[in-house]
């Protein structure tokens, strides 16, 4: 497994506790886990640029995921769901240099099967389809 894919991971799984964990932001939760934990730094760099570029944007990203997605409001979404896709928007759109949507759009999917529901790779694809033919 790639750095980046490890770094997406990682994020993912610092957004997901920040749900459930207001107290500590996810990017002091990045900086302690660097502190005690022995991942290359590069990947935790990485994810802690992922994830302060998330929650600096929250309120766009979210915006941006909710005006692709046809029939569904982001509360009922699923909140691996959810974050796979706000990363997946912070790299193709916010990320300097950006990731190409075809490559952030390909592991967001391969996250979503991981850590999702049964039906998370297409759930996911399919709104980051949309958005991304709207990139364009």
């Amino acid at each position: 497994m790639g750095l980046r894919r490890r770094s997406r991971e990682l994020a993912l799984q610092f957004l997901f506790q920040n749900e459930f964990d207001r107290k500590t932001s996810a990017a002091a939760a990045v900086r302690s886990f660097a502190e005690h934990f022995d991942v290359e730094k590069d990947v935790v760099e990485y994810a802690g640029r992922i994830v302060e570029g998330i929650t600096g944007l929250a309120g766009e990203i979210d915006g941006e995921i909710q005006a692709n997605s046809a029939h569904w409001k982001i509360a009922r979404m699923s909140l691996v769901d959810v974050n796979v896709m706000r990363i997946a928007v912070y790299e193709m759109k916010h990320m300097r240099p950006a990731v190409p949507p075809n490559v952030a759009i390909n592991e967001a999917i391969e996250i979503a099967k991981k850590y999702g529901a049964t039906d998370s790779g297409g759930f996911v694809n399919g709104i980051l389809d949309t958005l991304a033919k709207r990139l364009k």
